[in-house]
């Protein structure tokens, strides 16, 4: 009897990818990408010119603000690359990855795929999802119950301390991602990924420790990184934090599992300008490979699929998907809180 379900259920999600399909919506568009690619490095080559034009600290700050608004920026189209949403093949998608993730970013583009590919594959299972496996957060009950010493403690209050701990999103990636290539587990681009992210470090730091001097240098650094973590870590937070945790327990399908761990944020043109290709989260989990443009239009199809089959299509607004977050981390942290 369930091996039958299953079977309808997997059905259900070719159906779907078929009105898809025959919507034109899986298809590239790499002109948008153009587009995109080359306001975005508009935007950071004008960054790069204030660091020549001004010697005011405060105007450099307010740079270093703009510059990691930027990365982020960078960080989505890089992201779109490693789904190959961007080109057919296969090589074009990767040395994009590799420019821009490696290069100018100066994380491993390996690193992030292979760890982003995990998530896809199983969002939210306590056990297969890397993005919910986190050393100073609990995302079940059982999670914090086996926290010990300081990571316990964090646990209790992690919904207060939540966003200020993304301010140190960016350094954590940086390391993760050296420590990745130390490790030469790249099975492809190795010697590649370890140039471009050697050549990132050089350069990033050594332009700014000779435009603007040592303390100051330092300080835009900080500033730069912090709030680099900050924006990133923002946008990706209302995606699954909050939503259905699997289990081995759970015996879920593609499309139930894709949808029911997934949030959308509500459409507006600043919103998807922010949030880049996160804002549809749920037709992003169920087609990793459609391009960004595309994934609102999808999303009317995707809405209109769940209701006729009572499955649960959840969007709402970025306020309320930050309070849904942080209610849901702190009520995880409440065992703890209770001495329980």
């Amino acid at each position: 009897m369930s091996s039958s379900i299953s079977h309808v259920h997997a059905s259900e999600y070719a159906e779907l990818k078929q009105i898809i399909k025959l919507q034109g919506l899986l298809d590239k568009r790499p002109a948008c990408y153009v587009f995109q690619l080359f306001f975005t490095l508009g935007m950071l080559a004008l960054s790069a010119s204030l660091l020549l034009l001004t010697d005011s600290l405060l105007l450099q700050l307010f740079n270093a603000a703009f510059m990691a608004f930027i990365f982020t920026q960078i960080a989505f189209i890089a992201h779109d690359a490693g789904h190959r949403q961007i080109f057919q093949s296969v090589r074009k998608n990767d040395i994009l990855g590799l420019l821009l993730g490696n290069f100018v970013l100066g994380l491993s583009r390996a690193w992030w795929v292979t760890k982003h590919n995990q998530h896809h594959a199983n969002p939210n299972h306590t056990d297969l999802d890397p993005d919910i496996d986190l050393p100073i957060f609990a995302f079940s009950a059982e999670q914090a119950r086996r926290k010990q010493a300081i990571p316990r403690f964090v646990v209790k209050y992690q919904a207060y301390i939540f966003f200020p701990l993304l301010l140190l999103e960016a350094f954590h990636l940086l390391i993760f991602s050296v420590s990745f290539l130390l490790q030469k587990k790249p099975k492809r681009y190795l010697l590649a990924e370890t140039i471009l992210i050697v050549a990132h470090i050089s350069l990033y730091g050594g332009l700014l420790f000779y435009l603007l001097g040592i303390w100051p240098a330092v300080l835009f650094i900080a500033v730069h990184q912090a709030l680099f973590g900050l924006y990133l870590g923002s946008v990706f937070a209302p995606n699954h934090k909050g939503m259905l945790i699997l289990d081995d327990g759970n015996q879920m399908d593609f499309l139930r599992r894709q949808v029911l761990t997934s949030r959308n944020l509500k459409s507006h043109p600043i919103t998807d300008f922010l949030f880049g290709p996160l804002g549809c989260q749920i037709e992003h989990h169920l087609f990793p490979s459609m391009p960004r443009s595309n994934l609102r239009e999808a999303e009317k199809t995707v809405k209109d699929f769940c209701e006729k089959r009572s499955i649960t299509h959840h969007e709402t607004s970025v306020l309320n998907s930050y309070r849904e977050t942080l209610q849901y981390l702190h009520q995880v942290g409440r065992s703890l809180r209770q001495g329980t």
